[in-house]
């Protein structure tokens, strides 16, 4: 049996993306070499890790050992580095790091500049998730930390405070909306939406509590940034619920309205999240560091 450290990387891709399509992508290569791989790799073994279907893949019982044992060996190749990497300059370490939308849009991007000027040999895999997909994933290690929602249930992890994050209502100063102090989510399904594109994490939290009251948003049309849609919202196009943080950012340049929401799961305090700190590699153990001195009130 001869593994090397690509195909035990791609196998986490495929197991984490559920597709070896995604997974190889993820890895850098083709649809037909990733599938060549995985093939040599069940050859090897003698046994099937992979049940494929049209949604995807799913691993086997012989696949979920093999990724356990996968994500140990990667863990011990970042501890490696982190110790080499004090006598060796050039050894790359790579942190993977877990977000949701406000914390990958709003809280990350200074804080992570900061860190990658000041820690050239250090690379950050950076993923946007929901909070529930994120806690799995560092339990199981396939993660180094995560940055969650208080409300996720993140029973056995260690968890430390990063920043607040309260969802408002953005509308044009028109809006039949635009004068209310505050305002309840389900209030809001009856007008037209602007939100974000793709599988952003956000979107799938509202859409989650908008099944809740029995209702689907109406999006009019996507944007790839909480600036484009505050844009949009003010244009009157539809309205928009985005992070405090960023409605206060676009206010400044824009002429648009801020309504708190008034359900109580639109104030969340988000966490640092990670598996047991003192075990952690050393690089990661130096972002979980810097992320922690760096929320509010600290020095960093």
């Amino acid at each position: 049996m001869r593994f090397d450290l690509s195909d035990l990387k791609l196998f986490l891709h495929v197991l984490e993306a559920g597709s070896i399509t995604a997974g190889g992508n993820r890895a850098h290569l083709s649809l037909a070499s990733a599938s060549a791989r995985l093939k040599n790799m069940e050859d090897a073994l003698g046994v099937a890790l992979l049940l494929r279907d049209r949604r995807g893949v799913r691993p086997t019982p012989a696949g979920i050992a093999l990724g356990h044992h996968a994500r140990c060996v990667m863990q011990q190749i970042e501890c490696m580095r982190g110790e080499l990497g004090e006598y060796a300059r050039g050894l790359k370490g790579h942190v993977r790091l877990l977000c949701n939308t406000a914390a990958l849009s709003e809280f990350l991007p200074q804080a992570l500049a900061r860190f990658l000027a000041a820690q050239p040999n250090i690379d950050i895999d950076l993923e946007e998730r929901l909070s529930h997909e994120i806690v799995p994933a560092v339990l199981d290690g396939s993660a180094d930390l995560g940055i969650i929602s208080d409300a996720a249930d993140a029973a056995g992890l260690q968890r430390y405070p990063f920043h607040d994050d309260r969802l408002v209502v953005v509308t044009g100063k028109t809006h039949p909306l635009a004068g209310l102090r505050r305002v309840a989510f389900a209030d809001t399904l009856a007008h037209d939406f602007v939100g974000l594109a793709g599988d952003a994490a956000l979107n799938a939290y509202l859409a989650g509590h908008a099944a809740q009251a029995g209702r689907r948003l109406r999006y009019r049309v996507r944007l790839r940034s909480f600036d484009a849609i505050c844009r949009m919202a003010e244009s009157g196009v539809g309205i928009a619920i985005v992070p405090e943080t960023s409605a206060r950012r676009c206010r400044r340049a824009m002429a648009i309205r801020c309504v708190p929401l008034s359900d109580a799961w639109a104030m969340r305090r988000l966490l640092l999240c990670v598996r047991d700190a003192a075990a952690l590699p050393a690089h990661a153990r130096q972002l979980l560091d810097h992320l922690r001195a760096d929320r509010p009130g600290k020095a960093g």
